[in-house]
């Protein structure tokens, strides 16, 4: 686990990134890693001096089990409220079988699933949601529902997820074999570019600091 900017650390799980933000009054999770290991919060918490009951809210960027694999233990533990996008929902909560694409297919034996889960608030549209000094930003085409999170902290912190990755300190695409909709992929990159923010964090990829919404302008371009 590392820090990236003020109260906001990055915890790797196997191949994804996981994020702890300590706000007023507890900590917020950006998406829980993969199924199986959401002990590693455990362990991380208690490194920030926290507690799982510290935890008030949890952000899911997108329903693929690589980010949502400990949501279900991790709301048992800590009695925190699920946060997804409208499009998104009813996969997390387990009510239907959503599209994969054939590589998700192939891995979905080696990668698991996730438990489902209860949606407390779902994003319907960009804009303010129910923890203070977030906003979410509906970025499709990785999944229908996939939304990123702007923190307005340090010039602006984004919790981009999957909408795009990171290689060498510079932005890149998600990968397209991973992706459902390429064109509202490259379509959310361009929405993204329009923001303002210093910081971006990813699913997949190491942080991007200073300027960080320059590499998203130079994709989109």
């Amino acid at each position: 686990m590392r820090e990236i900017v003020d109260g906001v650390f990055e915890l790797g799980i196997g191949y994804v990134h996981a994020h702890l933000v300590v706000v007023d009054g507890g900590v917020v999770l950006v998406d829980t890693g993969l199924p199986g290991r959401s002990a590693e919060f455990g362990r991380a918490l208690h490194e920030m001096r926290r507690a799982i009951g510290d935890v008030t809210t949890i952000l899911l960027t997108h329903r693929h089990p690589d980010h949502t694999g400990g949501v279900a233990e991790l709301k048992r533990r800590s009695g925190a409220r699920v946060v997804a996008h409208e499009l998104d929902a009813a996969a997390v909560e387990g009510r239907e079988d959503p599209p994969l694409t054939f590589l998700q297919r192939l891995t979905r034996p080696l990668v698991g699933d996730a438990e489902s889960v209860t949606v407390d608030e779902t994003v319907a549209a960009d804009g303010p949601i129910s923890v203070p000094g977030f906003r979410a930003v509906h970025t499709p085409g990785h999944t229908a529902g996939h939304v990123s999170y702007l923190l307005d902290r340090a010039g602006g912190v984004l919790f981009a997820g999957d909408a795009a990755s990171s290689m060498r300190g510079r932005v890149r695409k998600s990968p397209g074999v991973m992706t459902l909709d390429a064109g509202q992929a490259a379509a959310s990159v361009a929405r993204l570019a329009q923001l303002d923010f210093d910081t971006v964090v990813f699913g997949h990829g190491r942080a991007v600091r200073g300027r960080a919404v320059d590499g998203f302008r130079a994709l989109a371009s």
